[in-house]
């Protein structure tokens, strides 16, 4: 028996099947068109992407050899360290970690590009047929875009835990990455050598400036010294007026028993006797050699005073002048030595302990790492792409 609602059906006024329209049980065509939109910008924003990255990366890239080598810069230590060897040594030390950084600073510069462009071509050796055509270098190439070139193949790194510095240098063959190798531990080598030999020449040249200025102020004193003793007409002023007065002391004392014997005398014997003239004689001659010691030492005239006081000051300001210079021009000599025999030995040398190796197995390109990397760049900038998008569209 049929109803109203079969009814209905039959006359398309009602679906036939109306519990197949209920919401959720079939996607309407809006969602089904998103669906497809997002598998679309799936498959041209992380699958194209990964897929041209794996054609070059697994087809196409040319394969890259790595030769490594570690050295260390040493600084040279007398066998027998006297304390004022100390300073030198450490001196020499830190020296060696300066120049450390100066190694691999100069590892990468245009200069040791240019250094070994004198006995390798460079260009020939990135730019050869061996190399893919992203990789390679290409030519001709300005020395600018050759250095940038080498500093995106050479690795130089100063470890200052253990003063060890690494290098390594890639290159599409072996040979061609041990011979550079080689190249950059020589230019290296020579450049350690060169910083050496300035800075030993540097000492010597001020050691022997040292002694010259202080050989200068000695011959200076020393004449100083000579024009007042041609002044004042003695060698020694301070000498001359201590024995002076010692031997006016001498004078007084003889003096002084003369009177006392003339005193003796007189008691008993009369003035013209002849040993009282005689004594009393001899009393005059040593007061008139007083009087001369008093004025040779401290005339009682205040001018003469003076100028005997001023020659003997001035005299013994040059003496202690003459002493310095003298103590200076001994250091100055003995620092001369000194750096003559550093000039003749290396203080800082390079100690290689892991020389360059010919490699058998190529080591770049890193194929699956960079695919992970393309893929997760990729996915990471669709989902973001996708979201700011949806994001925008449940505002709208």
């Amino acid at each position: 028996m049929l109803n109203l609602r079969t009814l209905r059906a039959a006359n398309n006024d009602e679906p036939r099947y109306p519990a197949l329209v209920r919401p959720g049980i079939l996607p309407p065509a809006a969602p089904r068109e998103r669906w497809r939109v997002h598998l679309m910008s799936f498959a041209v924003c992380v699958v194209a992407p990964l897929f041209i990255a794996a054609v070059y990366w697994l087809g196409i890239a040319a394969d890259q050899y790595v030769s490594e080598f570690r050295f260390m810069l040493r600084a040279a230590e007398d066998p027998q360290l006297a304390p004022d060897w100390l300073n030198t040594v450490n001196g020499a030390q830190s020296q060696a970690a300066a120049e450390s950084r100066v190694v691999v600073q100069y590892a990468t510069s245009r200069a040791i590009v240019d250094d070994l462009g004198r006995d390798l071509d460079l260009r020939q050796i990135y730019a050869s047929p061996k190399a893919d055509w992203w990789a390679r270098l290409s030519v001709p190439a300005p020395v600018e875009d050759l250095v940038a070139y080498w500093r995106s193949r050479v690795d130089a790194f100063y470890d200052p835990g253990d003063a060890t510095i690494v290098v390594t240098v890639r290159a599409f063959t072996p040979q061609d990455a041990l011979a550079l190798a080689h190249g950059i531990l020589s230019a290296c080598e020579k450049l350690v050598n060169d910083l050496s030999l300035k800075m030993r020449r540097d000492a010597l040249r001020q050691s022997e400036g040292e002694v010259a200025q202080a050989e200068k102020r000695l011959s200076e004193v020393l004449a100083q010294i000579r024009a007042l003793r041609e002044r004042e007409g003695m060698i020694d002023p301070a000498k001359t007026a201590a024995a002076s007065a010692d031997t006016a002391a001498r004078v007084q004392e003889d003096l002084v028993r003369a009177n006392t014997r003339l005193s003796t005398l007189r008691s008993y014997m009369r003035d013209t006797s002849p040993t009282v003239m005689v004594l009393k004689a001899q009393i005059r001659s040593l007061e008139a050699q007083r009087r001369r010691l008093v004025v040779g030492v401290a005339d009682p005239t205040p001018a003469k005073g003076d100028a005997a006081a001023s020659a003997v000051g001035s005299f013994e300001a040059l003496d202690n002048q003459r002493k310095f210079a003298e103590d200076a021009y001994h250091h100055a000599l003995v620092g001369l030595d000194r750096a003559r025999a550093a000039a003749d030995r290396q203080q800082v040398y390079i100690a290689s302990f892991v020389p360059p190796s010919l490699a058998e197995e190529a080591l770049y390109p890193r194929r699956w790492r960079a695919l992970g990397i393309v893929a997760l760049i990729a996915f990471a900038i669709w989902a973001i792409g996708s979201l700011t998008l949806q994001s925008i569209r449940d505002h709208l």
